[in-house]
């Protein structure tokens, strides 16, 4: 077992899950809230990372944070090192590729708000943002928790972005995924076995605690119908 390569995915996934969650949130009720046909634009681009090929994102996401744009050149020079084939450039890729997986649970739980709450936290003078953190966000918590545990689980799993971006570096861009092709590919089949189960474990464990959460909730309703 790679220990090393399975805290920095923690690593990961943690800072991405995150970063995520302070995006998607007032990108998620912009969506809900706003009005405009351009957000039909904004949402086909939080959706993109969804279909696109990971190796072409990671490719085209190497090519903008390396040293040939003036981009890449730019954030060399601010933060002292290239993004490409580092930590922070796999936060940055593990960002973009994971956020139709939190944006998408929270506009569908947003728009489950009923809009008669909205309108009436309107006309008692509540702004946007505190229409957002007093109101969707609360009545919308389970959806909170489902775009952090896919955000996590999602991030946990990249290969294709992470392969391209991140390379394979010990301890700085090797995550599970890439030890688990190194395993296979030198024939260590009993620790790819040993890792595989770790990251089963990790999205099963996760899933099943999103979902028994949504059956003690339903519980007493269904209770209750048969009252």
């Amino acid at each position: 077992m790679d220990w090393q390569a399975f805290v920095l995915t923690l690593r990961l996934a943690t800072t991405t899950t995150v970063i995520l969650l302070a995006v998607a949130v007032p990108l998620a009720a912009l969506l809900v809230l706003g009005r405009g046909r351009w957000l039909a634009a904004v949402e086909a681009l939080a959706t993109l990372p969804l279909v696109l090929p990971p190796t072409v994102l990671g490719f085209f996401l190497l090519v903008l944070l390396g040293p040939r744009t003036a981009f890449g050149r730019g954030i060399a020079s601010l933060i002292g090192h290239p993004l490409a084939f580092s930590f922070e450039g796999l936060v940055v890729g593990s960002v973009i590729y994971s956020l139709p997986f939190a944006v998408q649970p929270l506009v569908a739980g947003f728009a489950a708000v009923p809009e008669s709450l909205i309108d009436a936290a309107r006309l008692l003078g509540a702004r946007p943002a505190r229409v957002v953190t007093s109101l969707l966000v609360p009545l919308a918590r389970r959806s909170l928790v489902t775009a952090a545990v896919l955000s996590f689980l999602h991030t946990v799993g990249e290969f294709g972005v992470v392969l391209m971006l991140g390379g394979d570096i010990p301890g700085a861009t090797r995550t599970l995924s890439i030890a688990l092709y190194n395993q296979v590919e030198n024939f260590d089949y009993g620790a790819a076995a040993r890792t595989s189960a770790i990251l089963l474990g990790l999205s099963v464990f996760a899933l099943a605690a999103i979902y028994s959460k949504g059956l003690k909730r339903e519980a007493p309703l269904r209770g209750g119908r048969r009252a």
